[in-house]
């Protein structure tokens, strides 16, 4: 505002009579001279911003969280919006398969959670000795029991996070700790069983009954020099016969 805008607009404040004298700390101030201008700056300081662009998209402002519908109607405008079923007894029954893959993720009652005392009901984890003597196919699904296991109680655990529980997580723990142990144990044999075939392929190349390189079908892998039927003879010719009527 310049000076002389200022002065027309005191000039009637000036003419008055001063009733009350100013205070005295207010003298350095009234003898200051007036400022020639003033400097008037925007609120922001960033730069002017570009005049946008018309938007011409036909879903603005459509928002599913907000609720805003379409602005102009479709072809499904006019058909009627399925109304929800509050009475359970009037509510469609939907069939589950009772085999279905997903029942794995839950207890044998298919509950959301299992009580405490039935899952303190466990025996302890399979030991390295014992599993020694399964097979690999009684090892393959001893596994995925264990994954199936352990999915289950993963399950449970997130549920009890949700509903805030409170209880059952120690019973979980020891029972997944078992579970853990036998698979370890799993790990355990069939890693010997690994080094035993690899310490019997590399003792087949230097074994002369072996043709562990052979390429034709019809020559024999294995070819024994003697055969055990051959040995068991030997042996029963060499036994010392008995002579008959001695005691």
């Amino acid at each position: 505002m310049p000076h002389s805008t200022l002065t027309r607009s005191l000039a009637p404040l000036l003419k008055r009579p001063i009733l009350d004298p100013p205070p005295t700390f207010l003298a350095p101030f009234l003898l200051r001279p007036l400022p020639t201008a003033f400097h008037a700056s925007p609120f922001s300081t960033s730069a002017v911003q570009c005049k946008r662009a018309r938007d011409y998209s036909k879903n603005r402002g459509v928002s599913a969280l907000r609720r805003t519908g379409l602005k102009r109607p479709v072809s499904m405008s006019k058909e009627p919006l399925p109304e929800p079923v509050l009475d359970p007894e009037k509510r469609s029954k939907v069939e589950v398969n009772p085999n279905h893959g997903l029942w794995g993720f839950f207890n044998k009652d298919r509950t959301s959670l299992t009580k405490p005392e039935d899952e303190a009901k466990h025996g302890r984890g399979w030991s390295v000795e014992e599993l020694r003597h399964k097979s690999f196919e009684d090892l393959h699904c001893l596994w995925w029991v264990c994954c199936k296991e352990r999915n289950r109680l993963a399950t449970e655990r997130q549920e009890r996070v949700n509903t805030d529980a409170g209880y059952g997580d120690y019973e979980a723990n020891e029972r997944e700790r078992q579970v853990r142990n036998t698979q370890r144990s799993i790990k355990h044999a069939l890693t010997e069983r690994w080094y035993a075939w690899e310490e019997a392929r590399k003792m087949s190349r230097t074994d002369p009954e072996i043709h562990y390189r052979s390429a034709r079908s019809h020559v024999p892998k294995y070819k024994p020099s003697v055969y055990e039927d051959d040995v068991m003879e030997d042996a029963i010719e060499e036994q010392p016969q008995v002579a008959a009527g001695t005691s």
